[in-house]
């Protein structure tokens, strides 16, 4: 019964209803959530069995809907992750035991996903494209203990010595078949209370520019923290969420798990193989969807698939991950009647800032920090405040939503400024409305020939401007004993990779910014090289190997001074 499974944690839930429901209230006003909400701190809590078991109770609302293999309701989900729970003790699976997650959109996952943390397992997700290398150094790094694996990955990993190897979807040799689960009778009785401060998430860090970290979140900092991604979005009960992502990407929870659920909304997901833009637009078209939220490489497919005049039924459409465009604002809005709102987060925090729905800011900024979060703008490897520079978070009354830490020890070293603001690595400015303005990495960010600081991004945003440019990245290049932009860029269909069309950018470039701030050098590329979660991986357009032969210049040096 729910009430043997609370364990006395009634206040926890009562604390945690009220936060939600206050922001829920001032949905549309955020100065108003900023100086109301609270993060509920409570000292013993269980996401799954405290809160989605409770608001599961004779619910025969849909939780979850994968597109072409069906539905369940709250209820059903929390009977179903119950029997799993049960199940995965008696294979052995115990508290702080660490489970390498390797599974795309389907059912399982979330029976998986409510029992593990119902176990009070760790869950650390990898992608299921991962070589074999990757997932050995993976699993070594966050010590390991168990698998849980896509049936049509099993045969090429190689994971001898883990204690238990369990194939979802199939069978295998020396592998236990997860259907077997359906079969357990045993129930499932908590083992004790969480504590807040178990770790519950091992999350790897994109490495996009950098080697992956190993982000650590708990029961409290993702599922709680999460109520600051769920007021970003947008979502209230009875919503409809799709959401484009794979669940080894730390953004999965935002969308795909604690967000929507933390609202009582359904959640809609598909087989990432069939995310395709022509089968997305096919369920948007529905109007069964009332929330969307893609990055924005998905947002493109999109317009160029063919957006319909107008999706019945869609109310917000957001977008994370990397930098949302002007352009791709535009056109949205334009052929389909909705404005795509952005919205910043990392691993390591959930949503720290984002447009709102009812916000002033412009769609493509940081928009405002979210309730829960204090954010400041610090000149870089200081405390001193300032107009522009690095992005940090105020730390004097920890957001819950932030991490307990990374795993390795040599990853916290640096992670905090010297008066002890969490140092995000991203650098912004402040707006003249308030709000924040996203400049790029600061590892991205370059001093140029003339000794003015470069931010990539902000040549990007005016280069994608063009009909000519599909998707592209800036990169510094050396030339002579300087750092000087170049540009790598995908052209959109119609355009020749020639020097006439370089020469068109360049132009678009230099009415556009002053002079040293053009871009020097412009490459035309096929594609370019991304992470797992779908980023442009900079460190890796960085390394790419410069073709005088098809690399086009912009006059002489002394053109860029």
């Amino acid at each position: 019964m729910i009430g043997d499974k609370l364990s006395g944690q009634d206040d926890a839930y009562q604390e945690f209803r009220a936060a939600r429901d206050l922001l829920l209230h001032h949905a549309n006003d955020q100065d108003a959530a900023r100086k109301a909400f609270r993060w509920p701190r409570p000292r013993q809590f269980n996401w799954a069995t405290d809160w989605f078991d409770r608001i599961a109770e004779g619910n025969d609302r849909v939780a979850l809907r994968i597109v072409g293999q069906g539905e369940l309701t709250f209820q059903e989900l929390s009977r179903r992750s119950d029997r799993v729970a049960g199940w995965l003790l008696s294979q052995g699976i115990r508290r702080g035991d660490v489970v390498m997650l390797l599974m795309d959109n389907r059912t399982e996952l979330w029976e998986l996903m409510l029992a593990l943390i119902k176990v009070r397992a760790v869950i650390a997700p990898a992608f299921i494209t991962i070589s074999p290398e990757e997932l050995r150094t993976r699993i070594g790094r966050a010590g390991a203990t168990h698998v849980i694996a896509d049936h049509r990955i099993v045969p090429g990993l190689a994971v001898d010595g883990l204690r238990t190897r369990i194939i979802v979807g199939g069978e295998h040799e020396g592998w236990v078949d997860f259907a077997t689960s359906a079969e357990h009778e045993g129930g499932f009785v908590p083992e004790g209370p969480t504590e807040a401060d178990e770790p519950l998430f091992y999350y790897f860090t994109s490495g996009s520019t950098s080697r992956p970290k190993l982000v650590v979140h708990t029961h409290v900092s993702y599922a709680i923290g999460h109520l600051a991604s769920m007021y970003w979005n947008g979502l209230k009960p009875g919503d409809v969420h799709l959401n484009v992502s794979a669940p080894a990407w730390a953004k999965y929870p935002w969308s795909s798990l604690f967000g929507p659920w933390n609202a009582e909304a359904t959640v809609v997901s598909m087989d990432n193989a069939d995310a395709t833009p022509q089968r997305l637009l096919e369920v948007l078209r529905t109007g069964t969807v009332t929330s969307f939220c893609a990055p924005p490489s998905i947002w493109r497919a999109l317009i160029r698939t063919g957006l319909p005049d107008g999706l019945p039924g869609l109310r917000h459409a957001v977008s994370v991950g990397e930098p949302l465009m002007g352009d791709v604002v535009e056109q949205v809005r334009r052929l389909a009647g909705v404005t795509v709102r952005n919205g910043f987060g990392q691993s390591e925090v959930t949503a720290m800032a984002g447009v709102t729905a009812s916000s002033p800011a412009d769609p493509v900024s940081m928009g405002y920090p979210l309730p829960g979060y204090e954010l400041v703008v610090v000149r870089p490897g200081t405390d001193e405040p300032a107009q522009e520079g690095e992005l940090c978070l105020d730390l004097a009354n920890k957001p819950v939503g932030m991490m307990r830490g990374y795993l390795d020890p040599e990853d916290n070293a640096t992670s905090h400024t010297p008066g002890g603001l969490y140092r995000t690595g991203d650098l912004a400015r402040w707006d003249s409305d308030g709000s924040l303005v996203y400049l790029g990495r600061g590892k991205d960010v370059f001093e140029g020939p003339d000794g003015a600081l470069i931010a990539p991004l902000e040549l990007e945003h005016v280069l994608v401007l063009h009909p000519a440019v599909a998707e592209l990245s800036v990169v510094p290049v050396s030339e002579d004993t300087a750092q000087v932009p170049k540009a790598y860029v995908v052209l959109s269909a119609g355009w020749n990779a020639s020097r006439a069309t370089a020469e068109v950018l360049f132009a678009h470039l230099q009415k556009h910014l002053p002079a040293p701030r053009h871009v020097r050098f412009l490459e035309f590329v096929d594609d370019l090289p991304r992470t797992e979660s779908g980023k442009v991986q900079r460190e890796a357009v960085r390394r790419l190997r410069r073709s005088r032969n098809v690399e086009f210049a912009v006059g002489p040096p002394a053109a860029l001074a």
